[in-house]
């Protein structure tokens, strides 16, 4: 539950929120039924927060495998339009975000609506992109011989997301969006100290035209979450993003066993909201793509081609 202002002065008694986990399109409560207070940047009570344990964490993976098949086959047109609807949602609850960012970042109003402001365009600019990355991530490769060689990207499967754990929103939707844009379906671990803004999406993807178990959102224990997905052998990629160097050494380690794709944070990873803000460049669309390369006769070979 979470506290609200709505009741403040007029004599009646606060609708307290109650924070849920998504997974599968559904806001189920933890498995383990635990909790665990997320206070504000004073350490003021704000609410308490679902703590997930690994039983979620299998269900999620379960939630975005069933949905990859659809998620990945639909057009990247669509996959366009949907992304841009999030953000239409987005903008129509924004005065709750800024609230909820103000309170996890300890951000004056204006800079929150900044923050939220500059996520709801990073939604819109990554739903631009959507049917635009093949054009530079693939192509028509030269070769010595009378044939046709095309690459094309193809999105890895399900991928695992450790959010930032500063920029509760900024950073979140920068880490969601590329994946899900082009193709993959994500399991994603929220801030631990700033969760609620995380959880608070769930609800926008879930009144959106995102199909369920495209994003699914725990909060909890990174460590704990993160480590049986990073074993898990139905995980195809992990983004290490929200963790510190041992955790991410640890969970490397843990990926190699089934060969996940894994994206380390580099030298200049942002480390705050501030950093985010900056232009986000490709880099992260390209990061879960696999390259599937077609070769195809020409001339009198004959019409039949093969790919591998």
């Amino acid at each position: 539950m979470s506290k609200e202002s709505t009741g403040a002065g007029t004599g009646r008694l606060s609708v307290f929120k109650t924070y849920k986990l998504y997974v599968g399109g559904k806001f189920p409560r933890s498995e383990s039924g635990r909790v665990y207070e997320v206070t504000d940047t004073k350490g003021a009570w704000l609410a308490n927060a679902p703590l997930s344990s690994r039983k979620d964490a299998r269900d999620a993976v379960v939630a975005a495998r069933k949905a990859f098949g659809g998620w990945s086959g639909a057009t990247a047109y669509n996959r366009g339009q949907v992304l841009y609807r999030v953000a239409e949602m987005l903008e129509g609850r924004r005065e709750q975000f800024v609230r909820e960012v103000a309170e996890a970042e300890g951000l004056s109003k204006p800079k929150a609506a900044a923050v939220v402001d500059a996520a709801v365009d990073r939604w819109v600019w990554y739903a631009g992109w959507t049917d635009k990355i093949a054009q530079i991530a693939g192509g028509a490769n030269p070769v010595a011989g009378p044939f046709f060689n095309l690459s094309t990207p193809e999105p890895s499967g399900v991928v695992a997301v450790l959010a930032p754990r500063e920029s509760s929103f900024l950073g979140l939707v920068s880490v969601i969006a590329p994946v899900i844009a082009t193709g993959n379906t994500a399991v994603v671990v929220a801030s631990e100290t700033s969760p609620l803004p995380a959880l608070s999406l769930g609800e926008v993807l879930a009144t959106s035209d995102v199909p369920g178990g495209v994003v699914n959102i725990l909060s909890g224990r990174t460590a704990e979450i993160a480590a049986p997905l990073a074993a898990h052998q139905d995980v195809n990629g992990i983004d290490l993003t929200g963790a510190d160097e041992a955790l991410a050494k640890e969970l490397e380690i843990a990926a190699a066993d089934n060969l996940k794709r894994v994206r380390r944070p580099g030298a200049t990873e942002p480390t705050d909201t501030a950093a985010w803000t900056a232009a986000p460049g490709t880099h992260r669309l390209t990061a879960f793509l696999e390259t599937k390369t077609v070769w195809h006769p020409t001339g009198s070979l004959g019409a039949s081609g093969s790919a591998y």
